[in-house]
C-alpha cells in the first residue's frame, strides 16, 4: 500500500497537496506510482459532489468561489477547490494566483485550495484535474469546487468530470447574450448573475431575466428536472443569493441521484477519460520512439516547404505507424 493511502483517507490535508503534486508529475516511476494510489483508492467507493465552475473575465470567479466556499464550511461540510490557472504558451510558466485571492478560505481549516497551471492543456482544465478530483473525494470532502482558466468554446471539457456545471456571468445588456457561445449555455446546468448589489442589481436583475429567456428557446436535456438550467442573481460581496444557489444545486444533484442519471453519466465520464488516456498514451509513445521523431521531422519539412499536404504527409505517418493488415 501507498505510504499516501491511509493518510489521504484520513483527510490529511498535506498528504492530499503531495499527491497531486505526484499525479502531476511526467517522470515514468511518478505516474507509474500515481496509477497505483488511485486504483487502490477507487476500491474505497468515496464521492463528492463535483462542480465545475467557468466565466467571462472579470466576473469575479475567485471572490465567488471564497464566498461560496466559505458558506459551505459555515455549514459544516469539507470543500475543495481546485483552480487553473493559465500557463504561457512561451515559457509555460503559471502565476498561480488563486491561492493568494482566496485568502480566508485557503486558511479555513475545513477547505483545501489548490492551484495548478493548465500547461497550454486545452478545456481549461490542466492535464491531471479529473485524477485530482479523484484525490479529493479519496480525502472525504463534501463538494469540489473545479475552476476553470475562463469562458470560451472549449471550456465544455470541465463539464466530463463534474456532476454539476455552473456558468457565472457578469450584469450586463441584452448584448452580452452575443459574446456566450450557445455550447456552453447548452451545458451549463445553472447561470449565475455575480454582482448582483449596489448599482448593478437592476442590472443583475434585468441580465438574469434576459439569460432565464434564453435559456426557455433550449430542449431540455433528460438529465434535467421541470424548471432547469435555471438563471439566479448572486453577490459574492454580500453573500445574497448563495442560499438559494447552493439549495437549487443540491435539489438537482439529489434528483440526479435519485433518477439514475447521476450514476449513467459517471460511468459514461470514466469511459470517456479511459479513451483519453489511451490517445495520450499513444501520442507520448510516438514521441518517444526516435525512429517515429525523426520520420515526423522530416514529413514536417516537407510539409512546410509546400512539397506535401499535411493530410497527405499525416496519413504516411500513421500508415508508417499501422502497416495495412495482410
Amino acid at each position: 500500500m501507498d505510504p499516501l493511502h491511509q493518510p489521504l483517507l484520513d483527510g490529511d490535508r498535506r498528504a492530499l497537496a503531495r499527491a497531486i503534486t505526484l499525479v502531476e508529475s511526467t517522470r515514468p516511476d511518478h505516474r507509474a506510482r500515481a496509477q497505483a494510489l488511485l486504483d487502490g483508492l477507487r476500491a474505497e467507493g468515496r464521492e463528492s459532489l463535483r462542480i465545475g465552475l467557468s466565466g467571462t473575465p472579470g466576473v469575479g470567479k475567485s471572490t465567488f468561489i471564497e464566498a461560496f466556499g466559505t458558506h459551505l464550511t459555515g455549514q459544516g461540510m469539507r470543500v475543495a477547490v481546485l483552480a487553473v490557472d493559465p500557463s504561457s504558451a512561451r515559457t509555460g510558466g503559471s502565476i498561480l494566483g488563486d491561492k493568494t485571492r482566496m485568502e480566508r478560505l485557503a486558511r479555513d481549516p475545513r477547505a483545501f485550495v489548490r492551484p495548478s497551471p493548465s500547461a497550454t492543456h486545452l478545456g481549461g482544465v490542466a492535464r491531471r484535474t479529473r485524477e485530482a478530483i479523484a484525490l479529493c473525494e479519496a480525502a472525504g470532502f463534501d463538494a469540489v469546487l473545479v475552476e476553470t482558466v475562463g469562458v470560451g468554446q472549449s471550456e465544455t471539457v470541465v463539464a466530463s468530470m463534474t456532476d454539476l456545471f455552473v456558468l457565472l456571468l457578469a450584469p450586463a445588456g441584452g448584448d452580452e447574450l452575443q459574446g456566450v457561445k450557445r455550447g456552453i449555455m447548452e451545458i451549463a446546468d445553472m447561470i449565475l448573475v455575480n454582482k448582483a448589489d449596489g448599482e448593478l442589481l437592476a442590472t443583475a436583475t434585468r441580465t438574469v431575466a434576459d439569460y432565464a429567456g434564453a435559456l426557455r428557446l433550449l430542449r431540455r436535456r433528460p438529465g434535467d428536472p421541470e424548471g432547469f438550467p435555471k438563471a439566479l442573481p448572486v453577490s459574492a460581496v454580500t453573500g445574497e443569493g448563495l442560499p438559494e444557489a447552493w439549495g437549487e444545486m443540491r435539489a438537482l444533484a439529489d434528483w440526479r441521484r435519485e433518477t439514475g442519471h447521476w450514476a449513467r453519466t459517471r460511468a459514461r465520464q470514466a469511459a470517456h477519460w479511459f479513451e483519453e488516456e489511451v490517445r495520450a498514451g499513444l501520442l507520448a509513445r510516438l514521441e518517444g520512439d526516435a525512429d517515429a521523431r525523426a520520420a515526423m521531422r522530416a514529413l514536417a519539412e516537407e510539409v512546410a516547404a509546400g512539397r506535401r499536404a499535411p493530410a497527405a504527409a499525416a496519413a504516411e505517418m500513421l500508415g508508417r505507424l499501422t502497416p495495412p493488415a495482410g
